[in-house]
């Protein structure tokens, strides 16, 4: 647009006629936020003219006035026409108007105001023009500015969401930084109770995230600087705030006899008990909190307030106890509170959060960068305390051994809180931290100190992992296989019923058991089936009937291979075949017979035997013994394991003596915990001087001085 045009389009800013002024500042907020366009703007006079229809016009104009005007300010031009009357006459426009495209310009000038920064040499007047004290008077005149403001944050309109939380983040973040130390916790406090932390939390967790994503993302880094400026604020006693909370703790606490210790500087009636009764680990509570600061006080006192009776209760139980077994709640609260404030990564800085929202470009980063949960601190803070109590009570833990609670709950919050997805609820958080038992938290223990293993040695402790796994594979084969070298008695079915319907007598007379061993050449199946079960283990010589294994194809069973996290993981197509569920336990052994072999009646399905006299070869001469054996395979033997454990033997046994994997999630289980003990052991041989710290660096071995050898290993892992 040329500067003919723009002086036609001031010119219509003032035109009598309400149409050609809206077409007018319609053009306008389209083309303003050119900085030589709005130069050229401002040289034309429009400035006044465009403020005129700000304090004035009505509708669409006003509308479009506002928007212009916010437009204007973005290119950081126009400062010099802010003044009281500007600010009122927006901020009544927040209050009283309910139309949302005059909300949208009059919230984005008042977020410019008050994010303007001060120029370093402007007198106090002008300092006064920006930021939260701009909106003072303003404010004081209409007192619902701030419940207005929250409210929109439920508006359906994304941009106005957008601009109404801009402006907040503004009012906070400059109170923060130029109010008085007493002043800005009160304005904080004032915005949470109107419902702005809930109303970011809900924002955060919809699916608005993505138009919202700056200022949420700004919220929550203003989040972590106040858990930073309270964690900041030391513990002093001398502080009139600081002495009536403690001892409003003290007080919630039902004690026996009142004390005015803190209000008159000394004990009128001294309690030698009074502070470690609580949880703390001296009578002097003050220095307790360096660490937590006033914000491990916040939540203490906050967790007395809101579980009053609970608290009293808890005490009144450990008052029974010895000292020593008495969970320390003060010393457990300020512990959570370390806890979670490193958890949130309060300590990061904003600049870092700004490089996090450059990486908003899809989806998947939402999860990664916002976290809802640090907005439900004080509910997170009060499951985290007491799942503490909890695991205290279930691990019958002591005083020496809070440090080990401590790291316990810790993995806790990291394992449930950390791994919350962004839109995971509260309430599922909540639920989950108490749901979490004791024995589920140790293995996740375990696991992650395997992982801190993994990261200080590195491919010695994979290499070393290797090894023990391939030990644990031959260690169990040789076990599986000398499982058939010793033998095992099977029930014989004999309830097979031929395709007409009627039962096959000559089947109907089979013995009911069969016994069965691996031959020592490891070559052979010896067995027979007998009328009686005997008690001792039969020999080779006593065996009629044995089955060449060179001609095995096959080995099918319903045996169950599945294990809680996957099933069939771990399936050979080749091997093993999926047989149709039955009631009772089967293992069929398939292959060829002889081409001059009479072939099986398929009439039934009973076991086809192949007697001593069969032909055979070596085992090196598999392929060319195969290929003088017809190629329809059959079944050869079939076995019926009378427990799951026996079926599981001779299965993965049988498997793995035709060099196949094992397929039943007890050999796997068997298979890891020798591979674990195994690596286990081999760490037991590693000293101080192998690839650990200087000498000078070295730990305390401790002292072994009165103790014996009288100790034992549990393979159970209990």
């Amino acid at each position: 647009m040329d500067r003919s045009d723009v002086s036609g389009l001031v010119e219509s800013l003032t035109s009598e006629e309400d149409g050609v002024r809206k077409m007018a500042v319609f053009k306008l907020q389209s083309n303003i936020g050119d900085p030589s366009f709005a130069d050229i703007f401002l040289s034309q006079g429009g400035l006044t003219k465009l403020r005129y229809l700000v304090l004035n016009a009505t509708g669409n104009t006003l509308a479009y006035s506002l928007t212009s005007f916010s437009r204007l300010l973005e290119v950081d031009k126009g400062w010099d026409h802010i003044n009281q009357e500007v600010v009122e006459r927006v901020v009544e426009l927040v209050v009283t108007h309910p139309l949302v495209n005059i909300l949208r310009g009059a919230m984005a000038i008042l977020g410019a105001i008050v994010a303007h920064q001060r120029s370093p040499t402007s007198t106090s007047s002008q300092s006064e023009a920006f930021g939260f004290r701009a909106l003072k008077p303003a404010i004081a005149i209409h007192p619902q500015f701030l419940e207005m403001l929250v409210s929109r944050l439920s508006s359906a309109d994304h941009a106005l969401c957008a601009n109404a939380l801009q402006l907040i983040n503004g009012l906070m973040r400059d109170a923060i930084s130029n109010e008085g130390e007493a002043e800005w916790p009160k304005f904080v406090a004032r915005l949470q109770d109107l419902g702005v932390i809930s109303g970011v939390y809900t924002l955060m967790q919809s699916t608005a995230v993505q138009d919202l994503a700056h200022p949420l993302l700004e919220f929550q880094g203003l989040t972590k600087t106040l858990l930073r400026k309270y964690r900041d604020v030391p513990i002093d006693l001398h502080r009139p705030e600081h002495r009536r909370a403690l001892k409003g703790v003290h007080l919630a606490s039902n004690p026996d006899r009142p004390s005015d210790s803190l209000e008159d500087g000394k004990d009128k009636k001294h309690n030698p008990e009074k502070w470690r009764r609580l949880g703390f680990e001296t009578e002097n509570p003050g220095f307790e909190f360096e660490e937590a600061g006033y914000l491990g006080m916040m939540d203490l006192v906050d967790y007395v307030r809101k579980q009053e009776l609970s608290f009293q209760k808890t005490l009144l139980e450990q008052s029974t106890l010895a000292p020593r077994t008495r969970c320390p709640i003060a010393r457990a609260s300020l512990a959570v509170t370390v806890m979670l404030y490193d958890l949130f990564e309060a300590e990061r800085s904003d600049l870092d959060d700004a490089k996090s929202y450059l990486a908003l470009d899809s989806k998947s980063s939402y999860d990664r960068i916002f976290k809802p949960l640090i907005l439900q601190w004080s509910r997170i803070h009060l499951a985290g305390l007491q799942a503490f109590f909890r695991l205290w009570k279930a691990t019958g833990a002591e005083r020496d051994e809070f440090s080990k609670l401590v790291d316990l709950v810790r993995i806790l919050l990291e394992t449930v809180v950390g791994g919350a997805k962004r839109e995971k609820s509260v309430e599922d958080v909540e639920f989950e931290i108490r749901d979490f038992d004791y024995e589920r938290l140790r293995q996740v223990q375990m696991e992650l100190f395997q992982m801190t293993y993994e990261d200080i040695w590195g491919h010695h402790l994979r290499q070393v992992r290797d090894e023990t796994c391939h030990e644990a594979v031959q260690f169990m084969k040789e076990q599986r296989i000398r499982c058939l070298l010793a033998g095992a008695w099977f029930s014989n079915h004999s309830a097979w019923k031929s395709e007409a319907g009627q039962q096959d007598s000559r089947i109907s007379r089979a013995p009911s058991y069969r016994y069965v061993k691996l031959s020592h050449n490891r070559r052979y199946l010896h067995y027979a089936d007998l009328d009686i079960k005997g008690d001792q283990d039969l020999e080779l010589d006593s065996l009629p009937e044995k089955l060449d294994l060179a001609i095995v194809s096959s080995v099918a069973s319903n045996v169950s291979t599945k294990t809680p996290t996957s099933a069939h993981s771990h399936s050979s197509n080749t091997t093993l075949r999926k047989l149709p569920q039955s009631s009772t336990t089967q293992i069929t052994i398939h292959g060829y017979l002889p081409d001059s072999a009479t072939p099986p009646d398929t009439s039934h399905s009973a076991p086809q035997r192949v007697r001593s006299d069969s032909k055979s070869t070596e085992r090196s001469n598999t392929r060319s013994a195969i290929s003088h054996y017809n190629k329809i395979e059959i079944p050869l033997l079939i076995l019926h394991p009378a427990t799951h454990s026996l079926a599981s033997e001779w299965l993965d046994g049988l498997l793995m003596l035709l060099a196949q994997r094992p397929l039943t999630s007890e050999t796997r289980k068997l298979t890891s915990l020798v591979a674990e003990y195994g690596l286990k052991i081999r760490l037991m041989n590693v000293n101080l001087d192998q690839g650990g710290p200087d000498e000078d660096n070295w730990p305390d071995v401790p002292s072994r001085e009165g103790l014996d050898e009288d100790y034992y290993y549990d393979m159970g892992g209990n």
